[in-house]
Parts: C-alpha cells; sequence; structure tokens
C-alpha cells in the first residue's frame, strides 16, 4: 500500500489523525489511544480509559513515527479556521496597514484581535466588498494611539436608512460597542473607552 510521505502504518491502520494524549511533562506526551478519524473520537476514548475530566488528557492531531513519537500537525478544522480568518482580514480596508512595516507590533494585534472576534462569532465589516451593508466590527489600526481601534458597524437599516429611529441607531450601537470590548476584555487585550459610543481602543497587554 503506498503512503503518503510522513505517514506510517500503525496496528492495521495509517498513523496519522487524532490521537488520545496524556501530558508527562514532555513535548508530544504518552499516547494512549488513536489514531481516530475525528475529533470526536477522542473523547468517546477518553471515557473509556476514565479520563473524561483529567485536565491533563487532550486531543492532538499529528503523525505518529515508526519510533513511536507523536510529530504534532495541523488538522483539517485548523486548515478550516485559518482560511475562515484569511477571510475575515480580507474584509478590512485595503490600506489598512499601508502605513505599517510587516514587524509593526499593530499588525500582530489586528490578527489576534480579528481572531478573538471571529471566534466568539464575530464577523469584521466587509469595508470594500458586496457585503458592506451587513455591518460587522471594524477594525482600525492607529499608531498614535499605540493600538486599534475597535468599533461596530450596524446593517444599513439601522445606520444609514435609520429604520428605526436615530435614538435607537445610537442606543444599539453603545450596546454592540460594549459588547465588543466586553469581549476583548474577556479574552485579555487592554480595552479603553474612546470617542463616547463610538468605539474602544484595544492593546496588547504586556
Amino acid at each position: 500500500m503506498g503512503l503518503p510521505s510522513g505517514e506510517v502504518l500503525v496496528g492495521g491502520g495509517i498513523g496519522k489523525g487524532w490521537w488520545l494524549v496524556v501530558d508527562e511533562g514532555e513535548e508530544s506526551g504518552r499516547i494512549l489511544a488513536g489514531p481516530f478519524p475525528d475529533r470526536a473520537d477522542v473523547g468517546w476514548a477518553a471515557g473509556e480509559h476514565g479520563l473524561a475530566t483529567v485536565d491533563s488528557a487532550r486531543p492532538v492531531y499529528g503523525v505518529r513515527r515508526a519510533d513511536g513519537v507523536l510529530h504534532r500537525r495541523p488538522s483539517p478544522q485548523d486548515w478550516t479556521w485559518l482560511a475562515h480568518l484569511g477571510g475575515q482580514l480580507d474584509r478590512l480596508a485595503d490600506d489598512w496597514d499601508a502605513e505599517l512595516a510587516e514587524d509593526d507590533p499593530l499588525v500582530t494585534l489586528v490578527v489576534e484581535v480579528a481572531a478573538a472576534l471571529a471566534e466568539a462569532g464575530l464577523s469584521l465589516h466587509d469595508a470594500t466588498g458586496a457585503d458592506g451593508a451587513i455591518g460587522g466590527a471594524c477594525l482600525t489600526p492607529e499608531p498614535a494611539l499605540a493600538g486599534i481601534v475597535v468599533t461596530w458597524r450596524q446593517h444599513d437599516r439601522m445606520s444609514v436608512d435609520q429604520a428605526h429611529g436615530a435614538a435607537m441607531d445610537t442606543a444599539v450601537q453603545q450596546v454592540m460597542n460594549g459588547a465588543l470590548a466586553d469581549v476583548l476584555r474577556v479574552r485579555g487585550f487592554a480595552v479603553e473607552a474612546f470617542g463616547g459610543a463610538s468605539g474602544h481602543v484595544v492593546r496588547s497587554f504586556t
């Protein structure tokens, strides 16, 4: 049977997939079971081993070499997530990083904030695309503030058409900006009010 590079036969199956691993102070830990095609199967295996509530027992995706060492690899879910995050970052204005060097900490901060919001189920505002009317979170790097101004953009029905009136538009805007701030605080960012209801300045905690 021909195998792709880096894959080995383990117990009649290919040694690439999800594994149940128990940390023992080593980089790879001790393999208890695997490989499994789905992450959910690892949870069942943990239950069978009586480790369902043990913090050190966890699923790891990777390739088990012939010497028994598990080498971690990005899982299919990781690749899907990275593609989703890349799509979110593509929603930013084309020139958002025009004045920033590639190694500027603000570039990293934008990616980290975008990831935190996406993981919370919040989309970025499509600044230049066809979905601009839908709304979303707006991220604007501000070198002078050493941070990012984060604001919420409501659907055009609220913010442009004023379908429910100016007072409701303002009230919802304040709620959504507050929700963004709360999510980012919980995720460990330093968040400071900026411009009343217009948003917050977000910085990395140092």
